[in-house]
């Protein structure tokens, strides 16, 4: 037998792990070797961070498992939020503090690994619905939605690698979530740490982009869905600045988000069509001065009567009822005279504007009579 060296590739390279830690071969054994790391390193993200990045975990298949260690210290039994068997840690998000101070650092620590590795931004939206549904039951937040609030206000503040706002919304639009108050209060923490580095202009590209920039008062349970409880809400949480039409909407969208919540309050009766008419209108006629103090201009004014147009076009209810809403808006000053004949006259919105106009044509021709006596 020959003592030559067998030959070899040339140019092969011999894989070495760049740590002694064992590739995970199951999703429990990936978890712990998670775990591992954060008990070795007593929860210091930054060494946390050096490590997973050395180690050969499989992020690409366990990624949901990793999430589930870094928010609730354990794994979760798959498809849910119930813990499983196995190690775990202390330094998780649920155990933080309920303060920004104190969870920011671990949003820091997910943006640093997500931008290596941007596959698992897909895989954090899915923990994070899943999380954020079982806030009703209280076993993932024990203390409630706020740590969850200040999490994600965190990491819209931080532009999370995209992490999109429409998943989060949309995952809290539950109405058992909703009827508990625990979206309200949610969103109220987002809105906070949100603003502590953001401006309100932020916010608001931030709530369009959720679809949710006239949906607020559908965050409110249904007995608190009034534009009085929406004001109440947000001066006792030190946010009153959410309804100043400077800050919050440009001042189309603040009069059309009004509108639609005066009528969305409407208590409405069945088939009993007087008793609806009744009802609207008593709900025009107590807010239409809020509508007033923000339809400033007559631009603004044309904008509310296409709106109202429409509404009513949408709504068999309303259909015979324009011209009395009209009517009760002109006698609360919020629509003027040259805004409705302007309307009557060269109304572009096509939606049965005929029906509308001959409706309106008494009350027009009365309005161009006092004119005339004038």
């Amino acid at each position: 037998m020959s003592s030559k060296e067998k030959p070899t590739l040339g140019g092969t390279r011999i894989k070495t792990r760049k740590r002694n830690i064992a590739v995970p071969l199951d999703t429990a054994t990936f978890a712990d070797a998670v775990v591992q790391i954060y008990n070795e390193h007593k929860g210091d993200l930054e060494l946390i961070a050096k490590d997973v990045d050395s180690s050969e975990l499989d992020f690409s298949r366990y990624g949901e498992t990793f999430f589930e260690v870094v928010f609730t210290g354990e794994p979760n039994q798959p498809g849910t939020t119930k813990p499983e068997e196995g190690e775990r840690h202390p330094y998780s998000v649920l155990n933080c503090d309920d303060t920004r101070e104190s969870i920011l650092p671990v949003v820091l620590f997910l943006q640093k690994i997500i931008r290596r590795r941007p596959f698992m931004i897909k895989t954090l939206e899915n923990v994070m619905k899943r999380l954020l549904q079982s806030l009703s039951k209280g076993a993932i937040w024990p203390r409630g939605s706020q740590k969850a609030g200040h999490f994600h206000g965190s990491t819209f503040s931080q532009k999370l690698s995209g992490l999109p706002p429409e998943t989060i919304f949309s995952a809290l639009m539950s109405d058992a979530l909703i009827a508990k108050g625990i979206v309200l209060y949610f969103v109220t923490d987002v809105f906070k740490v949100y603003l502590v580095e953001n401006s309100l202009d932020d916010l608001v590209s931030l709530l369009k982009r959720a679809k949710m920039d006239d949906r607020l008062l559908d965050l409110f349970p249904m007995q608190k869905r009034s534009i009085e409880a929406f004001a109440e809400h947000f001066d006792k949480e030190g946010l009153g600045v959410l309804r100043r039409k400077e800050a919050m909407l440009p001042d189309v969208d603040v009069v059309r988000t009004i509108w639609d919540a005066i009528m969305d309050a409407v208590q409405w009766s069945g088939k009993n069509q007087q008793q609806n008419s009744n009802l609207a209108l008593r709900q025009v006629k107590q807010w239409g001065k809020l509508l007033g103090a923000f339809c400033t201009t007559a631009r603004l004014e044309m904008d509310l009567m296409y709106n109202i147009q429409i509404h009513c076009y949408e709504d068999a209810k309303l259909m015979k009822l324009f011209p009395d809403i009209i009517r009760a808006l002109y006698n609360q000053d919020v629509l003027a005279e040259d805004t409705i004949l302007k309307w009557f006259k060269k109304g572009t919105n096509p939606k049965s504007r005929q029906t509308f106009v001959k409706g309106l044509e008494p009350f027009v021709k009365w309005l161009e009579e006092a004119e005339e006596e004038d």
